[in-house]
């Protein structure tokens, strides 16, 4: 049975307006389960968090539902789910908890091919340690982020190694179970940005050897939170800076201040949305998000062919990279054309696209492409139909033989 598109672009009301969203990788639309679900814990009567009144236990038992929907987006332990605003923000979190135990000389292995988010942090961590920084490097031609190189960058200092699990730049799709194989073999933790590749696919913690995993909800259909997943054990062991009437306990101890109980209803819906995009699914959550997605990331996976073999025809479209296993998103530049100009012509057209470096620094850097304005990001996701992927090539086709303005 194919992939029910219709169905799916039914449940998010922003798609009526007309516009082609190939911006997903930026922030997906939001479904209409989730709308619902944040309006309701809206309007309820909700307090802070208190078993000792009616309001008090709603909040207890949003925070809950959100955790123990995130786990079974990852398959992991509830009680391992850290909440917070944002994947930079957590991220930030655990760097300054894990480098306040770092000592010169320790080591941690950041990739140029990830999100700066999964840098940064990393890198200033490090710095106040007196910590070494080491670069895991893509091939350029590919984009490829080979995990051979980790044997040689690895060592007894080594205390952690951050890798994404997709690149929101270019769509690679790293072996970080081998990089994780390499770095526990020294008693390294392995910190993996799941950002972009939890909305494509099936994630399975375990599998992937992630010590801990950052996901976005808002890249997948839900609100604007974030979460951080790890063994419950692993959290008991460190103490973050924390106010000190807040919470000990695990995994409360790194959430900072009163949560928005009415975005983690969201959280919990867009779990229960993504559980329900193959309507033939059956079993307990975690087995129908497995199923929902693994059929939402065929449908992807078919449109992304499409995309990539018309771009490859199309005159003066440069594409970016060439891995052999990708997210369903792809950085291109037109010649003449700057990526903004175009970014700015595609937008005037219906088109929703990124252009400029979407906080990939380093890739952008080492391409020597980020001072020239980047690229064009077009990123599918399982709203898209085919007939949008055939005009965006008809409206870059357009631009490409003299529909556009030249860069300045």
């Amino acid at each position: 049975m194919p992939f029910d598109i219709a169905r799916t672009r039914a449940a998010y009301p922003a798609l009526t307006e007309g516009f082609v969203h190939f911006d997903g990788a930026g922030g997906t639309q939001t479904a209409a389960p989730v709308i619902d679900a944040v309006t309701g814990a809206m309007r309820a009567a909700i307090g802070n968090r208190s078993a000792a009144f009616t309001p008090g236990r709603r909040s207890l038992e949003l925070v809950t539902a959100a955790r123990v929907a995130v786990a079974d987006l990852l398959g992991a332990d509830p009680t391992g789910v850290v909440l917070g605003p944002s994947a930079t923000a957590l991220t930030y979190t655990l760097a300054r908890t894990l480098g306040a135990g770092w000592r010169p000389g320790d080591e941690v292995v950041v990739s140029r091919l990830d999100h700066d988010a999964n840098v940064r942090p990393w890198v200033a961590a490090a710095e106040a340690a007196g910590a070494t920084v080491r670069w895991a490097e893509f091939d350029p031609a590919t984009g490829e982020l080979p995990a051979g190189q980790y044997a040689d960058l690895v060592g007894e200092r080594t205390r952690l190694v951050a890798v994404t699990a997709g690149s929101n730049a270019i769509g690679t799709v790293p072996d970080v179970a081998a990089i994780a194989k390499t770095a526990h073999a020294v008693g390294a933790l392995v910190c993996v940005d799941g950002v972009h590749s939890v909305p494509h696919g099936p994630t399975d913690l375990a599998a992937l050897g992630a010590d801990v995993l950052v996901t976005s909800a808002y890249k997948w259909s839900g609100p604007h939170l974030a979460a951080m997943v790890a063994d419950p054990a692993l959290w008991e062991r460190l103490r973050p800076e924390k106010l000190l009437p807040s919470s000990d306990a695990v995994p409360d101890r790194f959430e900072y201040g009163t949560p928005s109980f009415p975005l983690l209803a969201g959280v919990a819906a867009a779990v229960d949305h993504l559980a329900g995009l193959d309507p033939r699914a059956t079993g307990d959550r975690r087995t129908r998000l497995r199923a929902g997605l693994a059929a939402a990331q065929t449908h992807e996976e078919s449109l992304l062919e499409r995309l990539l073999a018309g771009l490859a025809g199309l005159p003066g479209v440069t594409v970016l990279g060439s891995p052999a296993r990708r997210c369903p998103t792809v950085s291109f530049r037109l010649a003449g054309m700057s990526p903004q100009a175009t970014q700015e012509a595609l937008g005037g057209a219906g088109f929703c696209l990124s252009s400029g470096d979407y906080y990939a620094y380093e890739y952008f850097q080492a391409m020597g492409l980020r001072d020239s304005g980047g690229a064009v990001r077009a990123s599918i996701y399982h709203y898209n139909t085919l007939d949008e992927v055939e005009r965006l090539l008809t409206e870059l086709d357009r631009l490409a033989t003299g529909g556009g303005t030249m860069a300045g």
